[in-house]
């Protein structure tokens, strides 16, 4: 591991190697870890602010989606000049003025199964800043199938909710398919733009993200995989639960019928169901 730091990254990481967690090895960590963030909305904003001071070496950012004024409330990689750009190339704009030592790499694309397949194993780890379902559940087959952890977080109105998955690593983690089974009927779960979202929940729920990344690169701390962090805001109040392996979910079970992107319309790696 290359433990030679240049006195500008010395000075601009200081804070965290004085930590006795992290120190000059910890940090070279962060530095070598390519890391992807899926969605740079309101969760993605403190993901890719955070992941760049924090000095990790590569961010990978994923959105098609292009930058409107109601987005600003919440997604503050973002500024108001900048409506109708692509979102994640706004994003990568200011984290390079934040930190020119990260590189990062922008995909202006729908992340479809095609595109799972093509761009998770360029990566360490994966955060889920998404806000729909069909994503979401793509991303956690995607990373159990191709062997990657993969950092979660959602929010809705005055809530969130944070765990880590890393069922890949065999049958002591759950994944995401252990906690909802399948995606709900359309119309039954509103989105943001429908219930709407208090945007310092974004905040708050995506900067709680960026500590489990950093804490799954660096090997420290209690993992958050095999349990759920839920935050009400409204009454100031944490609470976490244990999510426990369901030995019938068809990702990760004993008998997993989920081998493949098919279901996603992507091509089937039966190869990666055995990881």
């Amino acid at each position: 591991m290359d433990l030679d730091f240049t006195e500008a990254e010395l000075h601009r990481y200081s804070r965290h190697i004085l930590l006795q967690e992290v120190g000059a090895v910890g940090q070279a960590r962060l530095r070598a870890a390519r890391v992807l963030v899926v969605g740079a909305g309101g969760l993605g904003s403190p993901l890719a602010l955070y992941l760049a001071g924090a000095g990790i070496g590569t961010i990978g950012l994923v959105d098609d989606d292009r930058l409107e004024l109601s987005n600003l409330q919440r997604q503050v990689v973002h500024d108001t000049p900048r409506i109708g750009r692509n979102k994640a190339d706004s994003a990568a704009e200011t984290i390079l003025r934040l930190n020119p030592e990260v590189a990062v790499e922008v995909h202006p694309r729908r992340l479809d199964a095609s595109a799972a397949e093509e761009l998770i194993p360029r990566y360490d780890l994966v955060c889920d800043g998404t806000d729909n379902f069909a994503t979401r559940f793509l991303l956690g087959d995607a990373c159990h199938l191709l062997g990657r952890t993969l950092v979660s977080a959602a929010v809705l109105r005055f809530e969130g909710q944070l765990s880590v998955y890393k069922s890949h690593l065999g049958r002591n983690y759950p994944c995401q398919r252990c906690l909802h089974p399948e995606p709900p009927p359309a119309g039954l779960v509103p989105s943001c733009s429908e219930a709407g979202v208090f945007g310092a929940v974004t905040g708050v729920m995506g900067t709680l993200q960026v500590t489990e990344v950093l804490k799954e690169i660096l090997g420290i701390g209690e993992s958050l995989a095999g349990r759920l962090l839920i935050w009400n805001a409204l009454e100031a109040r944490f609470r976490t639960i244990r999510l426990p392996r369901d030995p019938a979910c068809a990702l990760c079970g004993d008998a997993p019928t989920i081998h493949g992107m098919e279901a996603h319309g992507g091509a089937s790696r039966p190869a990666c169901a055995a990881r």
